[in-house]
């Protein structure tokens, strides 16, 4: 057999030398990549958890001003409805109060804002007169689901 040359030998050896620092050096990215992506997590995690708690804190002072009478039911239930959803609470959920969603779904089609008060007189009366009727038809049902709502955390 035949001798390999020096040079060859440590050229090789400074070849295996570079990849290995290259190997390392995109390790140690990566670790670095991981380590910000987990603490970017956490971050969001923490945002969520405060948005929900927020949205929890909203869904108990509707409730609880619906049953001081500071608040149409229609209004309340238009309300509680969306924060629940956007909460994404289970559909076990959804039935247990789902009170507050048959008036929302009766009473969805009804201008608000500006649209209300576009509105005539009687136009405006007509829908009032649909509010009360629904209002009065689940009215029970509502208060009593507002009071179940109070102190509970979705």
């Amino acid at each position: 057999m035949t001798e390999v040359p020096v040079w060859i030998l440590v050229i090789a050896g400074l070849i295996i030398f570079v990849l290995s620092a290259v190997a390392t050096y995109y390790c140690l990215e990566l670790r670095k990549a991981r380590k910000l992506q987990k603490q970017q997590l956490a971050e969001i995690e923490v945002a969520a958890e405060a948005q929900r708690e927020r949205v929890n804190t909203s869904i108990q002072i509707i409730a609880k001003t619906l049953l001081d009478e500071g608040v149409g039911l229609t209004e309340a239930s238009l309300r509680i409805r969306v924060l629940l959803d956007s909460l994404q609470v289970e559909p076990t959920v959804k039935e247990e109060f789902v009170a507050f969603y048959k008036v929302a779904d009766q009473t969805s089609h009804i201008p608000i804002l500006q649209d209300w008060k576009k509105l005539t007189r009687k136009e405006q009366f007509a829908f009032e007169k649909e509010m009360a009727r629904v209002e009065s038809e689940y009215r029970d049902f509502a208060l009593d689901a507002a009071k179940r709502i109070l102190g509970r955390n979705f």
